[in-house]
């Protein structure tokens, strides 16, 4: 008899390369499907909302396709829910890009635009785009998460203008500093994990996120059994 492959839903709203986080997926034994079919995401051992572009358009796209109640439904379970930069933003309360725009509302918080980002007398570029390191975030610990084997100040990929600014930091996970600003790279909020950085680009590091969600689903349905 085969073994059980996880079954994981890629949410699909027409915003970002989801073929890249479907590749990690299948990297690490995971039979992931990129689909908008809310039956689909109900019935996956796990939800990744990945997405790259405007926060509005997302959230346009998300309500669109009668998405936004099936995803705060799966924040409320047990199943694993995974964001990824865009992904990130969507779970917060509102987003300040191009505009004032209402989110999903999973976790409490604002987006926010890097406001002049220096290094001395120099002024970063924004998007950042490029390699950054993460750390652990204040009285956090990343032994029981999707961090789980990643180095402390290791580098991960990031490419966004706006970062995460939680009303709790008690979800704050990593964090990570672009110039002299430090901001919320991940967080983790029971079954919820999400980060501003892209882990299918980001080398053994980032695919090491994808094997732990592995080793999670396959205890969750080995727990079922």
């Amino acid at each position: 008899m085969s073994e059980h492959l996880p079954k994981v839903a890629i949410v699909d709203y027409m915003l970002g390369n989801l073929f890249s986080v479907k590749q990690a997926c299948a990297h690490v034994g995971l039979e992931a499907i990129i689909t908008s079919d809310k039956k689909i995401i109900q019935d996956s051992d796990a939800v990744i909302l990945p997405g790259v572009g405007a926060y509005g358009d997302a959230m346009a796209a998300l309500c669109r396709l009668d998405l936004v109640s099936i995803l705060c439904e799966i924040a409320d379970s047990p199943k694993p829910l995974v964001g990824i930069c865009l992904g990130v933003q969507l779970l917060m309360t509102e987003s300040f890009e191009f505009g004032r725009h209402k989110g999903l509302g999973i976790i409490e918080g604002q987006v926010l635009r890097f406001d002049n980002p220096r290094e001395g007398e120099r002024i970063l570029k924004v998007p950042q785009i490029g390699w950054n390191r993460i750390r652990p975030a204040v009285n956090t610990c990343w032994g029981n998460t999707l961090l789980r084997g990643v180095a402390e100040g290791e580098y991960m990929y990031f490419v966004h203008s706006y970062f995460v600014q939680p009303k709790d930091h008690g979800v704050i996970l990593s964090v990570s500093r672009y110039g002299n600003i430090d901001f919320c790279s991940s967080i983790q909020r029971k079954n919820v994990f999400a980060c501003q950085f892209h882990p299918e680009r980001s080398g053994a590091a980032g695919i090491r996120l994808y094997q732990n969600l592995a080793a999670q689903l396959k205890t969750m349905i080995s727990g079922t059994k």
